[in-house]
């Protein structure tokens, strides 16, 4: 196909070529198109797509193309990363599409398969049709943001690692060392004890007084592995705080110290969420429409930009009717999702641990009122976590925004 010109976000126009790359385990498989084809389902047939390898030669072969821009899922990120940098780095545009948007869009396409092929095509038609609206794609993340995320998800993956270790050597200290079969985590002189790294008198004098059966190697060599994830689980610790203290984020944690959330929790919020602006209308500012309602036809306000930013964290439901059958459920990060629940959990639930402000004082009196109820308590974490995320996001915009005029 040859190159033609397409409009411009700003005045002019520009040409531009567009490789779509469905990524694989060691590879990617393209489609280079220089404008939206007329029949998709033709291409889909008659087009070579080739297959370039996550090596050398292979990221040799797919610049040869030539192509402006790189338009990709953002899912395995492991996978794709090698890519997205390589490409970048020779000053490849990067968009990416979301899954869901793109399993639609390639189903209006006529595309007869969900395969590599057909992902790949469906990618490079979806940036050619839709680039000048930037809410079409996935916002690609602050080099700094996406290094937070990065620590958070290898510290949520160091805790499912450290989990069965550690439910394995107390099932083995109930009969070993029944006595300290349920020490926690937050006892490190114990575990440098039981991994033969510290010495302690204190677990000495108990292991000799025990009578349990006797310690064994595997329990010993099960703590240094504790002892070892542990020591990476604080570096990364140390490297995240490092990265929150950027001066960006300075008043996102003021806000964030409203709620009581953990170094983690603020961690993973301001990664899905920074900034803030991107959640705003064309003006710079929160977008409030006026619309009719569905079952009554009233006038109603929406807040589009609130929505939006609780969808990201994944306190906003969102419908699947089908005929009769009318049901919700959540979207956005389950990650996020499951964190919440454990702020929930640990800081609204328990009276001793509230937090001691007007929205700690809110939350805990909701809490209360529905327990009092009989509300099922999944639904009451729910509802808690879906309106502190309500409130969090009219106190960023208070901090941000009004705080700013």
């Amino acid at each position: 196909m040859g190159k033609k010109a397409l409009t411009a976000k700003q005045k002019g126009e520009y040409t531009m070529r567009v490789v779509g790359l469905d990524v694989c385990k060691n590879s990617v498989v393209a489609c280079v198109l220089d404008a939206a084809p007329t029949s998709p389902r033709k291409v889909y047939y008659d087009y070579d797509f080739p297959r370039f390898f996550t090596d050398s030669s292979g990221i040799k072969a797919l610049l040869a193309l030539n192509a402006d821009v790189a338009v990709l899922e953002p899912t395995g990120v492991n996978y794709s990363k090698f890519w997205v940098t390589k490409l970048a780095e020779y000053g490849v545009e990067i968009a990416l599409v979301g899954h869901r948007q793109l399993n639609t869009y390639r189903v209006n396409l006529d595309l007869p398969d969900k395969d590599d092929s057909a992902d790949a095509l469906a990618l490079a038609c979806y940036y050619i049709e839709h680039h000048l609206s930037d809410r079409r794609f996935v916002r690609i993340r602050d080099p700094i943001i996406s290094q937070i995320r990065d620590i958070s998800l290898r510290l949520q993956h160091l805790n499912r690692v450290q989990s069965p270790i550690v439910n394995r050597i107390r099932q083995d200290l109930a009969w070993q060392f029944p006595e300290a079969a349920f020490i926690g985590l937050d006892a490190p002189l114990f575990w440098g004890w039981l991994a033969g790294e510290r010495k302690s008198k204190k677990y000495q004098k108990l292991y000799q007084e025990s009578v349990g059966l006797g310690l064994k190697e595997e329990t010993e060599n099960s703590a240094k592995a504790i002892i070892v994830l542990q020591r990476r689980e604080r570096a990364l610790e140390v490297s995240m705080r490092h990265l929150m203290k950027d001066l960006r984020f300075l008043k996102y944690r003021k806000v964030f110290a409203l709620f009581g959330f953990g170094e983690r929790t603020e961690a993973l919020i301001l990664s899905q969420i920074y900034p803030l602006e991107n959640y705003f209308g064309a003006d710079g500012k929160p977008e409030i429409k006026v619309l009719k309602g569905r079952v009554s036809g009233k006038p109603t306000k929406r807040h589009l930009s609130r929505r939006r930013f609780q969808k990201a964290l994944g306190v906003a439901p969102t419908r699947e009717d089908s005929g009769d059958k009318k049901k919700s459920k959540k979207a956005g990060s389950s990650l996020i999702r499951r964190a919440l629940w454990q702020w929930v959990f640990t800081r609204i639930e328990p009276k001793r641990n509230r937090v001691k402000n007007s929205i700690g004082t809110a939350l805990s009196e909701i809490f209360d009122r529905e327990k009092e109820q009989s509300r099922p308590i999944q639904l009451i974490r729910s509802r808690i976590a879906s309106r502190a995320m309500d409130w969090l996001f009219a106190e960023l915009v208070k901090e941000l925004v009004t705080g700013n005029n």
